[in-house]
């Protein structure tokens, strides 16, 4: 059986690897979303093709975690510790999923250019509040990840607030697209792709509020449920 100077020495050593796990979703997402914004269908497929290895991945970790829990019994906070990992692991995983999505949509919408601006300014909205999304959610996993690194409580709960921020401006979104695509069939096309980019940053954005729950339940054992 391991000392419990090793086991730790495992732990801190899974713990590093989720955090570069974490930092290449990030990546991920930023490729994504660039790849939306410019029509780049090669990023956008490479994207979605590279999503199998962020699985596999997850997988790999997740064994790690229960080899923890099976070759010594935790203490008490370093099963919270282990807890965390696992819970957070899954929701990066999750992530890099949208990621896919977000690329899958670069894909689809290769050969159908953006149509001009419409004159209502009230359906015109959603074309600042969809990059403006994009750049939250981003933000919100690397602040998430932060929090875990430093076990920062106080940053994890900040995280509900952005959350809130995201939700708002997804639903400018969700209303100047399917407003717009009323009046003006033909960009129907677009406006549900776009729609479905808009509901997978949403997505990004619950997951990282998740990842900030699990930091909360790493430090506390508080189990806070900060998307309510």
């Amino acid at each position: 059986m391991p000392t419990r100077e090793a086991f730790h020495a495992d732990l801190a050593e899974l713990e590093r690897d989720i955090v570069r796990l974490a930092v290449e979703v990030k990546e991920r997402i930023a490729r994504a979303v660039g790849a939306l914004a410019r029509g780049d269908a090669v990023e956008g497929q490479a994207v979605a093709q590279e999503d199998r290895s962020i699985d596999l991945r997850e997988l790999d970790l997740e064994r790690a975690c229960l080899r923890l829990l099976v070759l010594q019994q935790p203490l008490a906070g370093d099963m919270r510790a282990i807890g965390a990992a696992l819970r957070i692991l899954i929701d990066l995983e999750r992530i890099a999923d949208h990621a896919a999505g977000i690329g899958r949509t670069a894909v689809r919408l290769r050969a159908d250019p953006p149509p001009p601006a419409p004159a209502e300014p009230h359906l015109a909205g959603w074309r600042e509040a969809l990059p403006r999304m994009a750049e939250i959610a981003q933000e919100m996993v690397a602040q998430a990840v932060d929090a875990y690194v430093r076990r920062d409580e106080a940053a994890a709960r900040a995280l509900a607030a952005r959350d809130d921020d995201v939700d708002h401006l997804f639903s400018q979104v969700f209303s100047g697209l399917v407003g717009e695509i009323g009046r003006r069939p033909e960009t129907a096309h677009r406006g549900t792709h776009l729609l479905f980019a808009a509901s997978h940053l949403e997505r990004i954005a619950d997951h990282a509020t998740n990842v900030a729950e699990a930091v909360i339940y790493a430090v506390t054992g508080e189990r806070p449920e900060l998307n309510a």
